[in-house]
């Protein structure tokens, strides 16, 4: 396939709909989110859950999770074929991404280091978040216990990792830089897109979220892969979310 060239006009229109379908779209509900958290009360006061339940039929419940997260993907594979469009293959948009498996074992060491290095700080900025009032209590795993449970939120975490580092980090800094953007630039607008859609939490996780949006924009700036990115979000949230399970889990018995 013959690699495309669009317009500055195409491009611009197709970062506007592409995050209008995806992680834009959530940054403006977040922020309205923490405008109403805001005008409640106090922000310590309340609570915001992840991974709920969908359905009360355990069966029904697991089948909605699974659609809930395959259509998420959706976006992800909107980018992937718009990146090949202007690539040429789809060998070299996945190269281009840093999402192909050229180097797995070097990649995942760099995504467990990632995974040191933003975690600690981020657990310590939430749990001051808290201290200060700034941060909503954050129920990392909120699904009714079942066989499926924990495979279940495995996979939300690396859905979560997979749509906002291919879309926020690869896709975004590649057509912004066919626009003409400095990467500085990018990877500003890269970080405060990712700190708003998680302004829902409060302001302590909309500022760690920046942070390591800036992080992790510097390194897809300095390597050109979101392979490590993936597996360090996905080892995070992983982390979060099934440590959450299975401390309650012990907690309740």
């Amino acid at each position: 396939m013959e690699a495309m060239t669009p317009s500055r006009g195409w491009l611009r229109a197709e970062v506007i709909l592409v995050l209008a379908l995806s992680l834009g779209r959530s940054a403006v509900y977040s922020l309205l989110s923490l405008a109403q958290a805001l005008a409640t009360g106090p922000l310590s006061a309340q609570s915001t859950s992840l991974n709920s339940s969908l359905r009360e039929n355990p069966w029904l419940d697991l089948l909605y999770q699974l659609l809930s997260i395959t259509f998420t993907l959706v976006p992800v594979a909107l980018v992937v074929l718009l990146l090949t469009l202007t690539a040429g293959t789809l060998q070299q948009a996945l190269q281009d991404l840093g999402m192909d498996l050229a180097r797995p074992l070097r990649d995942l060491a760099h995504g467990v280091l990632l995974t040191a290095g933003i975690g600690i700080p981020g657990l310590a900025i939430y749990y001051l978040g808290r201290l200060l009032g700034a941060t909503v209590e954050v129920i990392p795993a909120a699904l009714d216990t079942h066989w499926w449970t924990l495979p279940v939120l495995v996979l939300h975490a690396i859905k979560n990792a997979v749509l906002e580092e291919v879309i926020v980090v690869g896709y975004l800094f590649q057509r912004l830089e066919k626009l003409g953007w400095s990467p500085r630039r990018i990877i500003v607008v890269s970080a405060l897109l990712r700190g708003a859609y998680h302004t829902y939490q409060g302001v302590g996780p909309g500022l760690a979220n920046l942070v390591m949006g800036l992080v992790f924009g510097e390194w897809y700036r300095r390597t050109r892969r979101t392979m490590p990115l993936v597996i360090a979000h996905t080892l995070l949230d992983v982390f979060a979310f099934v440590g959450y399970a299975l401390l309650q889990d012990v907690i309740s018995t």
